[in-house]
């Protein structure tokens, strides 16, 4: 057979005609299904589907937003390294102070008080001053600010006119902004164990902390310094240089909650790497190690209001304070509840 392409005559077999018409039309097929293809997955409703669901989690600001050419902006920067590095400037070696244990306030909120779920800043500036039952008063920033480094951070509290008091309130309200105190964002306040049948095992967590826990924080619970010996780069969960007992953590509560959503290190709400059980029992274990004593004895007026699992008496029912301290919590739970 003959053919004639641009004016020269070729001469070929029925065969290579039949590949070449067929090579055509899978040309053009494939053309008109990319274009459906694309004209579709702008309007897919699985695309519209996964859009709706993307994390919407509270993530606070990147600090490259901090301007620091205002005296404004420098005082939120200076907050935020404050946070980051507290230890630097607070600490037993500190530029500023020596007035603080040497953990970083980063290490209970985490990645500055921004990750999701994570003892974040989110809601603090369109909270407070807010009614504390532990204090039986209206706390304003200053206050809590102090509060956590007389407990978490085992130390003394700052003067509220200070240049560093001023810089993490200006971090705190530079970070809040915008956060609706009727309609908190998600990701702001982290969720709740449910309370186990049985108590909270100290030994059982034990062999949680060997397998995921002490690799970052040491054997013996004393964290690991950083390189110029400043500050933990992994903070100390036991012993004269954590957080006393009357730090937050020591509530099993909230330390089980944190580590659940936490911890160890590369935990995300998605993805937790300990059961609910897990948690309680590490959390049991690490508060039943010695730690710094903090005295409390203006905490709780009205002892009515202590929660279940606040781990010194006097309390208004008759179950014991090591009850109170592991558990089982369901108990004085539902004790309460019939009095109510």
């Amino acid at each position: 057979m003959i053919i004639k392409i641009r004016g020269k005559i070729i001469r070929t077999d029925s065969i290579f005609i039949v590949l070449l018409i067929s090579m055509a039309i899978i040309i053009a097929g494939e053309i008109f299904i990319g274009c459906r293809d694309l004209h579709t997955k702008e309007k897919s409703p699985e695309l519209q589907t996964n859009t709706q669901n993307r994390d919407t989690l509270w993530r606070g600001k990147d600090t490259t937003q901090i301007s620091t050419d205002s005296d404004s902006g420098k005082l939120i920067m200076y907050g935020y390294r404050l946070i980051v590095h507290t230890a630097r400037y607070l600490g037993p070696k500190g530029v500023i102070a020596h007035i603080s244990n040497g953990m970083n306030c980063e290490n209970c909120h985490l990645e500055g008080g921004t990750k999701p779920f994570a003892n974040n800043f989110a809601e603090v500036y369109s909270t407070y001053p807010k009614y504390i039952a532990r204090n039986n008063s209206i706390q304003n920033i200053y206050g809590r600010i102090n509060e956590c480094l007389e407990r978490s951070l085992n130390g003394q509290p700052l003067d509220t006119s200070s240049r560093e008091m001023q810089a993490m309130y200006a971090y705190m309200k530079w970070l809040g902004e915008g956060v609706s105190k009727d309609n908190p964002p998600k990701g702001a306040v982290i969720p709740k164990l449910k309370y186990m049948s049985r108590a909270a095992d100290p030994v059982a967590g034990k062999q949680v902390f060997e397998i995921y826990c002490q690799s970052c924080h040491g054997a013996n619970g004393e964290g690991v310094m950083n390189l110029n010996g400043i500050g933990y780069t992994f903070p100390p969960l036991w012993g004269k240089h954590s957080f006393n007992d009357g730090a937050g953590f020591y509530r099993l509560g909230n330390f089980a909650e944190f580590v659940k959503n936490d911890m160890p290190l590369g935990t995300t709400y998605q993805h937790p790497v300990l059961s609910d059980q897990q948690a309680w029992d590490v959390a049991a274990f690490v508060n039943s190690e010695p730690r710094p004593h903090k005295n409390q004895s203006m905490d709780w007026k009205d002892i009515a209001k202590k929660p279940v699992d606040f781990p010194f008496g006097p309390y208004t029912d008759t179950f014991s304070q090591r009850q109170h301290k592991y558990g089982p919590f369901l108990p004085i739970k539902k004790d309460r509840e019939k009095i109510k």
